[in-house]
């Protein structure tokens, strides 16, 4: 009430006066009954020019106004001017100022009713921007370089990060142009000081993306030293995180602490910052005990997750057991700064909320929310297992300290994932039984976690090759959780090596329908359809596959061997060239490239890759004996040498490579070295025919003495081996006669006993949670004509000469690796690999080999 001041009663002047007077010269609604304005409207008098203020003091003065209601008030103009129609002198003025729009009084004369004024024509046009003017070239300028700011970034936003640098640098030159220009115009003061530290910083940048360090060094120099830029101190940050890519971790360090000084307090989160990456270079230093001081001043002040995990490392790079303890139990409680799930679960009776909740369910900031406490998630369990086996003596006893701090915390969920850790754990020390029992104690907790153990458990049991226990585990995992894709592969896996393909298909598919993005169920889905025969729907499923595994090798393996089994050779040749691109010294994959060249009859592609097969892994038989017999085939013998003296390092026990090296010597034309190697081969081989054979002939050509002594050995040996074929052959005869008999007596109601199929042997990398490549016996189901190992020998060897042909004769005739009597006529064969020995010879092998091997 002390600024309320009241009007004393005695002044008699009212606040509100004049209040509601107005001009009555502006009331037009009775105009039609006003005679002043009607005679000036049917006469020329209104349309004379309008006389001035005769009287003086008309400022002040008061006169009444003469209008058809009379002199209600009297009204002074501010310029000294009477009213318009103001009666003076009891004359009333005419109101030549009033004038009704678009009435005119020579409407009459032909005019046409124009009000808005159209009848002018158009309005002239705006006058042109003139660009000649500085000032208009400089705002000109201005825009460009703006522009080619905006457009270096776009670029870095896509990627093109050489487009980038070429606009930065445009942008650059532009600048420039505009301050010279500047200065040229005298308006140096005017320059935009903002415009060029936009130019510069993004120049650096794009410098810094390109790898041009020293240059993006050099930039951020003249921005910081430029002293008219306001806070370009910071940009000292940007300078260390170069030198820390340049491993320049001193200068980095020296740069990081001095942003920090030139940044306040009052930006805390950004001296946060600059203190984390401070110690994340002394780490990259080794300076332990200098990163704990700036990560334990982080947590202090603002602890966070990646700083609570970093510290962790830091004490368990010294060693320090209580300490590695407390940074545990700081980082748990690290708080997230995330609302609850149960935000998200949506009330039944309000259906406003619930369309509420599911359009917050998924939107940005939920997906923020979750990736944030699934990273906070994954630093926890990777530091449990991490410290577990280093805080307590055993690693056991330091699981089960994680795990009951975090049954304490926010991480609740997270103990019985470090239980199922513990386990796997186990699996890698190879501690089965302890992984088995740990895994068991999850059978009682709830669906999720039974399921999980109940998966791994199953695979374990698979592994060990307890199918009935996997497939019993598979079944609880299924039962806990029908929607876990592991646990349906699992099975499909129990249900594969029983040789029920059909129905493990349709556990994989049932896999991949409740996550299409399952990979190990497509791939144990196309092998159940390779094992069924139905090999398209098994190429469907692999090209799927290569679609979402571009570079596994396996798959392409795949893909190679279905279209060699749909007998598209060249296909298989392409995807097998692309499986080489990936697995470049895979020396099975270029074995079997050269084994379709061969099919193909392409010699010199599959000599290049069957060489190349032998240089990455000299020990294949296969690939050796190939390319002996090609070098034999072509004529050159001495190169054959190398290869068959391989394969009698790798098999020296096989006569037939040792004869191979003999035979060699002798078709090059080196008989005393061929003499030499067939005595050393009846050294280790006594009672070896072809050897023999051999040395009789040689020594009969050289005339050496020794002729005789062989050719006694040689008859002895010969009579050797027709008794143990007469003795093999009347064994036969005998065991045949009983089997006649016996059934013969057991009458014609007996059915005769079917001898069980061969079980498929599937390897446990074949059906496995993660499949590997299938090689030698998808190999062997090609119907290229391979052998059941899956390879096959083209290349032709020449035979060994007859008692009646000279020793250089090339007779194209063909032997296979056990030699024929090269003393009898020689017996065309069919082009076919080399033939496995006679079921005969085996048994005369095992006879005579304990008495007759040297020592």
């Amino acid at each position: 009430m002390e600024n309320v001041h009241l009007v004393p009663e005695e002044e008699e002047d009212d606040l509100y006066t004049g209040y509601n007077d107005y001009n009555p010269t502006f009331d037009g609604e009775d105009l039609h009954n006003d005679e002043g304005f009607q005679q000036a409207v049917r006469t020329s008098h209104g349309r004379r020019p309008p006389m001035t203020a005769k009287y003086p003091g008309t400022a002040i003065g008061v006169r009444p106004l003469g209008t058809a209601y009379g002199s209600r008030m009297p009204v002074g103009t501010a310029m000294g001017r009477p009213m318009t129609g103001a009666v003076q002198d009891g004359a009333a003025r005419p109101m030549t100022a009033v004038r009704a729009a678009g009435y005119s009084s020579s409407i009459a004369r032909g005019s046409v009713f124009d009000p808005l004024g159209q009848s002018k024509g158009p309005a002239p046009p705006l006058e042109t921007r003139n660009e000649d003017t500085p000032e208009e070239k400089i705002k000109i300028l201005e825009k460009k370089v703006n522009d080619l700011i905006e457009e270096s970034c776009l670029a870095h936003a896509r990627g093109d990060l050489q487009l980038s640098l070429e606009k930065a640098k445009e942008a650059g030159r532009k600048e420039r142009a505009l301050v010279r220009q500047r200065e040229q115009t005298g308006t140096a003061d005017h320059i935009n000081l903002d415009l060029t530290y936009s130019v510069l910083f993004n120049l650096a940048n794009q410098y810094a993306n390109n790898d041009m360090y020293t240059e993006a060094l050099n930039t951020y120099q003249v921005i910081v030293k430029n002293k008219m830029f306001s806070n370009a101190g910071r940009l000292k940050v940007n300078m260390a995180n170069i030198y820390f890519k340049q491993k320049n971790y001193t200068k980095a360090i020296k740069f990081y602490r001095m942003a920090l000084d030139q940044i306040s307090n009052a930006h805390s989160a950004m001296r946060i910052k600059i203190m984390q990456n401070i110690g994340v270079v002394f780490i990259h230093m080794g300076q332990y005990s200098d990163a704990i001081t700036s990560f334990e001043y982080i947590m202090s002040e603002s602890p966070n997750i990646k700083t609570g995990f970093n510290l962790i490392l830091c004490y368990y790079a010294i060693g320090d057991r209580e300490r590695m303890k407390k940074a545990f139990q700081k980082l748990i409680c690290v708080p997230l700064g995330t609302d609850d799930d149960d935000k998200y679960i949506p009330p039944n009776d309000d259906p406003h909320g619930n369309m509420v909740i599911e359009a917050i369910k998924n939107d940005k900031l939920h997906q923020m929310e979750r990736e944030r406490k699934a990273l906070a998630e994954k630093y926890i369990m990777t530091s449990a297992k991490l410290i577990a086996p280093a805080i307590e003596s055993s690693f056991a006893a330091g699981f089960d300290w994680c795990v009951d701090m975090v049954k304490g915390s926010q991480y609740v969920e997270l103990a019985n994932d470090l239980e199922i850790n513990k386990a796997i754990t186990y699996l890698r020390q190879r501690d089965f039984r302890q992984a088995v029992e740990t895994l068991k104690m999850f059978e009682k907790k709830d669906s999720r976690v039974k399921s999980a153990a109940a998966t791994n458990l199953s695979f374990l049991y698979f592994l060990e090759k307890d199918y009935d226990q996997a497939d019993r585990y598979a079944e609880l995992a299924m039962s806990a959780d029908r929607y876990n894709p592991a646990a349906l592969v699992n099975k499909g896996n129990t249900e594969f090596v029983k040789e029920d393909y059909e129905k493990a298909a349709e556990f994989y598919k049932e896999a991949l329908h409740n996550d299409s993005s399952c990979t190990e169920a497509l791939y144990n889905l196309g092998l159940s359809y390779k094992r069924l025969g139905r090999l398209e729907e098994a190429l469907d499923c692999f090209l799927k596959l290569h679609a979402i595994l571009r570079n596994s090798a396996q798959v392409m393996y795949q893909l190679a061997n279905l279209y060699e089994m749909l007998e598209d050779p060249h296909q298989a040749i392409e995807w097998l060239m692309q499986l080489t691109s990936v697995t470049p010294t895979d020396a099975q994959v270029l074995a079997k490239l050269g084994d379709l060249y061969d099919n193909e009859g392409d010699k010199s592609q599959a000599f290049q890759y069957y060489y190349e097969s032998y240089r990455y892994f000299p020990s294949n038989i296969s690939v050796i004996e190939w390319l002996g017999a090609y070098y034999i085939d072509t004529q050159f013998c001495e190169k054959a040498i190398q290869y068959f003296e391989r394969a009698t390092l790798i098999q020296p026990t096989q006569v037939k490579w040792q004869l191979m090296v003999a035979s060699c010597y002798r078709r090059s034309g080196n008989y005393q070295k061929a003499l030499e190697t067939y005595k050393d081969i009846h050294r280790k081989f006594p009672e070896n025919v072809e050897c023999l054979r051999f040395l009789v002939r040689l020594c009969t050509d050289m005339g050496l003495k020794e002729v005789q002594d062989y050719a006694t050995k040689l008859k002895k040996v010969e009579k050797m081996k027709e008794i143990r074929e007469q003795r093999v052959r009347s064994g036969r005869d005998s065991s045949a006669r009983g089997r006649r008999e016996g059934s013969a007596g057991s009458g014609s109601s007996s059915s005769p006993i079917n001898t069980p199929p061969l079980r498929a042997s599937v390897s446990r990398s074949e059906a496995k949670y993660s499949p590997v490549l299938e090689q030698g016996r998808d190999s062997g189901q090609s119907n290229h004509g391979t052998s059941a190992k899956g390879e096959r020998i083209s290349a032709k060897l020449k035979t060994l000469p007859g008692s009646n042909e000279p020793y250089e004769a090339s007779t194209q005739q063909e032997i296979d690796a056990s030699y024929v009597d090269p003393l009898g006529p020689q017996m065309q064969r069919p082009k076919t690999a080399a033939k496995k020995r006679t079921e005969e010879d085996e048994f005369a092998d095992e006879e005579l080999g304990d008495d007759l091997l040297p020592e």
